[in-house]
């Protein structure tokens, strides 16, 4: 009988089976170390604001992406954005790391799901080959090259000589001429600009930041075009067109050279060409008083000019193409046999069977990316790595649940699981149940948010997970009972004919003073019937999932407008002027400027930030730390969290009422944790949203329409929302949400369902009613699941 041979010592190379990370001290983490398996499913968890997101993108992500950047040349790092090395003691056993974050897509006009996903350029190759009649090269098919021609002569360098040539070149582009590729055509209205029974100089211009006491009034008098003390209704024809669309002319008032300009081609320079959304309030509201959006009756709202129109493929253009849904468009290149293009249309199938695939079959490529909920922008940036042939890769996703209904949170979780089971790493931060459930290992950070987590509370198995004694864990098979009773409404909001996107002439009436939730899967029409069909405008209040826009300057003090009554008082208690408590204006450190640190740009090089010396990263001169309210410097009082501020400014001699109200807010949505200077770049997706509810609570509206509060936030925290929305359909609110969490569900007083499908299978209403008879009829795939989610 022979020996059995002694197993191989196992090879140094397949030792490295973990991600090791020792002593992490990214923003509120408190030198945490964790070991994670590779080519696992590893979830991470806890409260919003815990720390997870430090804990996996600023950290693991983050010296990932910067150690490969590190390969590149420096010529190339100078083109490449620069990271900072984590604040860590030990990273070991990274891999690529592939980072699929909920940023939003930008909203740029220009940019499509088509032009986004690379779907757009494959298509323009496509019909640039086979398109009849031959139009010319891609550029022909594209929205945003327009198309230009010129000739003239150019002088060149000859054996010594300087010779002239005449030279003539065209570009044919595919953009509309009337709209410039944007689909649609701007109309403004002149009323909203002036009141023609004024003269200019009786203030007759009512565009925000005109006012005749500054250099309008001296261009206005000075240019001579028409008479400043004319009421404009007598103004002559001549003199109406200089007013409104002179183009740039220089004159010279009081000796001085200025350039005069129109008052329609200024505003489109200065407001019209930036994105609606970035605009200061004031301004925006302006816009959307003055400018009516039209579709370009030229091209249809299709962008693209008329010859890209003309040419097709089995009778279907290019513009047909991107209107269509994206899994009809998969059906229609199935049945496209062109062995001259065969790896083209390969490809191309490959990238809309991916979007079928992860459900966003029910999109159009034509679709402006800017309209995508930060769920759909998340899948759409999965696309280019499903079916990747990439092994040992670690894949990092922030919340891949949001925006899907429990129905479409299985199909998740089993790509999820593909990805592991290709051999890769997959790291998760994730709230819901069900996508914990599927772990191969969990991290649960906390215990609290900010300054009160940033510790590892548990770590191992779900099943331990549920047995260990953390906030997730005992959270974790918590479920919402249905109310006994539901409230009345008061009466109803009609919405008649809703056609909006997918939408088949719907009708419905919302329920007003109780808490109504309109669910469905992914894509069935939710958003487009609420925010198509409730106008945010009169007495109605929109928080909606865009992103808060906020510099490193800004913080939850500037974004509420909590600074002003602060600056207000501390100036009333000083006797000076309210300028110096502010660190971006007079009271700025003048060796920083009030930024607190001092930035220096190393190049290709990550830079560097030090604290000011000056003001230790206070941020304001020394005199402005001498005066006090209440015992305290403005430093201190930024410095303090909500909770703190909020009993100071309650009574005593900082008694600040206005200050007052706006912290009540920010506890009541559960932000007590946060500190009044945090700069707004530091805070967690769950934390943004809940800053932006506090802010709009403010505002005196009747009926509140929120978009997935619950996204970002802890099972605890649930609770805490629910609390919310009661609290404001208790003060005589109606409070309309669009979710997808079971436990907003069986709390709410009414439930409109949006179905049977997403895109052409859905846009109907399927159900409507209380939630206990919803989950008596399981008739549509919501009530399958809300039955199950509370165990009838």
């Amino acid at each position: 009988m022979s020996k059995a041979t002694p197993s191989p010592a196992p090879h140094a190379a397949d030792s490295h089976d973990l991600i090791r990370v020792q002593g992490a001290r990214v923003n509120n983490l408190k030198d945490v170390s964790v070991e994670l398996p590779k080519r696992r499913l590893t979830v991470f968890t806890g409260v919003s604001g815990s720390g997870k997101s430090s804990l996996v993108f600023g950290t693991i992500a983050a010296e990932s992406q910067r150690m490969i950047n590190e390969t590149y040349s420096a010529f190339v790092q100078g083109f490449m954005p620069t990271q900072a090395r984590p604040d860590v003691d030990v990273l070991d056993g990274l891999t690529t790391a592939i980072i699929i974050d909920q940023e939003r897509m930008g909203s740029n006009a220009r940019s499509t799901v088509g032009t986004a996903t690379d779907a757009n350029a494959m298509l323009r190759i496509l019909f640039s080959r086979l398109g009849k009649p031959h139009i010319g090269s891609p550029q022909a098919y594209s929205f945003n090259v327009a198309s230009i021609s010129g000739a003239g002569a150019v002088s060149i360098e000859r054996g010594g000589q300087t010779v002239k040539e005449r030279r003539s070149f065209s570009i044919t582009g595919g953009m509309c001429p009337r709209c410039e590729g944007r689909g649609s055509v701007t109309d403004i209205d002149l009323t909203a600009l002036y009141d023609d029974s004024k003269s200019l100089n009786e203030g007759a211009i009512t565009i925000p930041g005109y006012s005749m006491d500054g250099w309008f009034g001296r261009i206005f008098n000075g240019c001579g075009f028409f008479d400043a003390d004319k009421p404009i209704r007598t103004f002559t024809k001549r003199q109406l067109h200089d007013l409104l669309h002179k183009e740039p002319t220089k004159i010279k008032v009081d000796g001085i050279n200025l350039t005069y300009e129109g008052l329609i081609p200024k505003i489109q320079k200065s407001m019209l060409s930036k994105d609606v959304d970035s605009l200061q309030p004031h301004i925006r509201a302006f816009v959307e008083r003055a400018v009516t959006f039209t579709t370009c009756p030229e091209c249809g709202g299709t962008r693209l000019s008329e010859a890209a129109r003309s040419s097709k493929i089995e009778g279907i253009s290019i513009a047909d193409a991107c209107a269509m849904q994206i899994s009809d468009l998969a059906e229609w290149l199935r049945d496209l046999d062109e062995p001259s293009v065969a790896p083209l249309i390969g490809a191309l199938r490959h990238t809309l069977d991916s979007f079928v695939e992860i459900g966003l079959g029910y999109l159009s490529l034509d679709r402006p990316s800017g309209t995508l909920s930060g769920g759909e922008a998340q899948r759409t940036k999965m696309i280019r790595h499903l079916g990747s042939s990439l092994t040992d890769v670690t894949y990092v996703f922030d919340e891949p649940t949001i925006g899907l209904h429990p129905h479409d949170i299985q199909r998740m979780n089993d790509l999820l699981l593909r990805l592991r089971d290709k051999g890769n790493t997959v790291l998760v931060v994730e709230h819901k149940p069900e996508a914990i459930a599927i772990a191969d290992h969990v991290v649960d950070l906390g215990p609290g948010a900010g300054t009160a987590g940033g510790t590892v509370r548990y770590e191992g198995t779900v099943e331990g997970l549920r047995a260990s004694g953390t906030l997730t864990g005992r959270h974790f098979d918590d479920r919402a009972a249905l109310k006994e009773t539901v409230r009345k409404p008061t009466g109803a909001l009609e919405i008649r004919g809703a056609t909006a996107h997918n939408l088949r002439d719907v009708d419905v009436d919302i329920p007003l003073g109780v808490l109504t939730v309109v669910t469905g899967v992914a894509g069935s029409g939710k958003s487009s019937l609420i925010h198509g069909s409730i106008p945010a405008g009169a007495g109605v209040v929109s928080v909606d999932q865009t992103a808060i826009r906020g510099s490193r300057r800004s913080n939850p003090a500037t974004y509420t407008g909590l600074l002003d009554p602060i600056r207000k008082a501390f100036a009333k208690a000083n006797g000076v002027k309210p300028a110096l408590f502010s660190a971006n204006s007079e009271g700025a450190c003048p060796a920083c400027n009030g930024a607190g640190v001092i930035y220096t740009d190393l190049a290709m090089m990550a830079g560097v930030a030090t604290t000011c010396e000056e003001c230790e990263g206070k941020r304001f001169q020394a005199a402005v730390l001498e005066y006090h309210l209440g015992g305290r410097d403005i430093s201190e009082v930024l410095a303090m969290s909500v909770t703190e501020a909020e009993e100071f400014f309650g009574d005593g001699e900082a008694r600040t009422p206005a200050a007052h109200a706006i912290l009540h807010r920010l506890a009541d949505v559960g932000l007590g944790y946060l500190s009044l200077g945090q700069p707004l770049t530091t805070l967690s997706g769950g934390e943004r949203q809940r800053l932006k509810l506090a802010t709009h609570m403010a505002e005196k509206g009747g009926v509140y329409v929120l978009d997935e509060p619950t996204s970002g936030l802890h099972l605890a925290d649930v609770e805490h929302l629910l609390g919310l929305l009661d609290r404001l359909v208790d003060s005589g609110k109606s409070v309309i949400v669009i979710e997808h969490h079971q436990a907003v569900m069986a709390h709410a007083d009414w439930i409109v369902d949006l179905g049977p499908g997403a895109g052409h299978d859905g846009g109907q209403i399927v159900f409507e009613g209380t939630p206990a008879d919803l989950v008596a009829k399981r008739s549509t795939l919501t009530g399958e699941h809300l039955a199950a989610y509370v165990g009838a």
